[in-house]
């Protein structure tokens, strides 16, 4: 079954300007306004005039008039669909090879295959928005079996980001508004004049009636969100893609038949990328099968690989999760991320040591789900969890090193975790400590380690320190703590003790 995500992006056209007018102050109200002949309504706007009062919808003169400095620009609807469509190559890139837009203010992704490359679908709603959010973009994103379901809560629910269990349609979408149905505004409207107010109210509604006063788009509606009808996703696809396709005038469905065009389609792909001399670092089979909907595989490298074995491996090894249902007609192959394909001479034993390349096993885990390969890198930063970084697991050394001064837990805790503690003096390390209900005796202590606050980051930090001891208790664990502030000063810190790691 099918996931679809859809991503709501609610203020697009103020935001598109603010990003290409840097001087203006994030908290400076920023309306767009449309025009009809001399009729003037605001289209779109932020959230600083929206949170002034200001609506969609509203007369421009009455906006200008109730809200001392508002910024007023006009619409231009060709601007607001060219900045969705590079968003929407973007997103093929990154997270999904069925991506499309959803105009005017949406993206619509088929995520089926491919969320495991984000770490589950989760983290990958999540990675979306925060994103987004740090490109100036205000966005809410949904994910569930149906585009109707999904594009209906990523515009209703109040969270950023929602995922819809598979199967649990019914209840997530029952309560919305009419609205979330994609319906005409008029339809709506007299919808709401019979006394329909939720989804959950149309649908158990005999569809004679409703279909003889307002037509089929109703029941097509409603049979695309609960999944009874097909709504295929019909990819974006930039002029430089690099991509192969293979059409079936006889429908193909045995999974050796589609191993075999697969390995033909591998082999026309990487010679395309020969011809340019590029690599493939992602991948992404896109299967048509004759009932026009879509299916879609996506594929990972660790680095720019043009090998035809290797790379038909990874998706042989995936072909059970393909449903031909009837038969597939068309097979696609897609490089949607390419880098510079560079040929190195491989090193001779008699001159030089070896080295074991580890990327086809880093592939090979990478592409079979659940968490994402990365590995820790060290930071230039005296605050121990501003100090590591995840990386990709073939990413160049950054210089930074690891501290060699004092021992550091190979173990650190996500967040530090308060913990009660027993002191001989304020200053001095503790004799006992209770950690998750358990207390534990020390039996020697090293430190203190006193680390500084960033006050040239935070102007909080700027007198904050910590006091870190290594501790050991009588069972032989060791541990890592500290003491917020210095023991004597309170302006230094809450003196309040907490666990931050453990000593294998």
């Amino acid at each position: 079954m099918a996931r679809v995500v859809s991503v709501f992006l609610p203020t697009l056209p103020t935001d598109r300007i603010r990003r290409a007018d840097p001087s203006l102050h994030a908290d400076t109200p920023l309306v767009v306004i449309a025009r009809s002949g001399s009729k003037r309504w605001i289209a779109a706007a932020d959230r600083a005039a929206l949170k002034l009062g200001l609506r969609v919808g509203m007369p421009a003169a009455k906006a200008q008039a109730f809200v001392q400095g508002l910024v007023m620009a006009d619409a231009d609807p060709s601007a607001d669909l060219q900045a969705l469509e590079r968003l929407t190559l973007w997103a093929l890139s990154q997270y999904s090879p069925a991506a499309a837009m959803d105009p005017p203010d949406g993206i619509v992704m088929d995520t089926d295959g491919a969320d495991h490359l984000q770490g589950g679908e989760e983290l990958m709603l999540s990675g979306l928005v925060n994103r987004l959010r740090s490109r100036g973009l205000a966005a809410h994103a949904a994910i569930a079996d149906t585009w109707g379901a999904a594009h209906a809560m990523a515009r209703a629910a109040a969270k950023e980001w929602v995922v819809v269990p598979r199967g649990g349609i019914a209840k997530a979408v029952g309560r919305l508004p009419l609205s979330s149905l994609r319906l005409p505004t008029e339809t709506v409207a007299g919808l709401r004049t019979l006394g329909f107010a939720t989804v959950s109210d149309l649908a158990a509604t005999p569809r004679a009636p409703l279909t003889l006063r307002f037509g089929p788009e109703i029941g097509r509606r409603l049979d695309q969100t609960f999944g009874r009808a097909a709504e295929p996703i019909e990819p974006i696809r930039p002029a430089e893609l690099v991509e192969v396709h293979k059409f079936f005038a006889e429908p193909i469905g045995a999974p050796e038949t589609i191993e075999k065009y697969i390995t033909r389609l591998v082999q026309q792909l990487c010679l395309e990328l020969e011809k340019r001399r590029l690599g493939v670092r992602r991948a992404d089979l896109i299967v048509r099968r004759v009932d026009n909907t879509i299916q879609a595989l996506r594929a990972g490298t660790a680095k720019p690989v043009r090998d035809t074995v290797w790379l038909t491996k990874l998706f042989r090894d995936r072909i059970e999760t393909i449903e031909p249902g009837f038969g597939i007609d068309k097979l696609s192959l897609a490089a949607t991320l390419v880098e510079e394909f560079g040929e190195a001479q491989s090193a001779s034993s008699l001159i030089e040591e070896q080295v074991t390349d580890v990327t086809p096993l880093i592939d090979v885990l990478g592409n079979r789900g659940g968490q994402r390969i990365f590995r820790v890198a060290p930071i230039a930063s005296d605050v121990p969890e501003r100090s590591v970084q995840r990386i990709a697991p073939t990413a160049e050394e950054n210089g930074a090193t690891w501290p060699l001064q004092w021992l550091r837990p190979p173990r650190l805790l996500p967040r530090p975790e308060a913990i009660e503690v027993i002191a001989l003096l304020p200053d001095h390390p503790p004799v006992s400590f209770t950690w998750r209900g358990k207390r534990r005796r020390m039996s020697r202590a090293d430190g203190p380690e006193r680390i500084f606050g960033e006050w040239w980051k935070r102007s909080a930090e700027w007198i904050a320190v910590r006091d870190y001891f290594v501790v050991e208790d009588d069972g032989g664990e060791r541990f890592w703590i500290f003491r917020s502030g210095d023991g004597v000063d309170a302006d230094t810190g809450s003196h309040k003790w907490f666990l931050h790691g453990m000593f294998a």
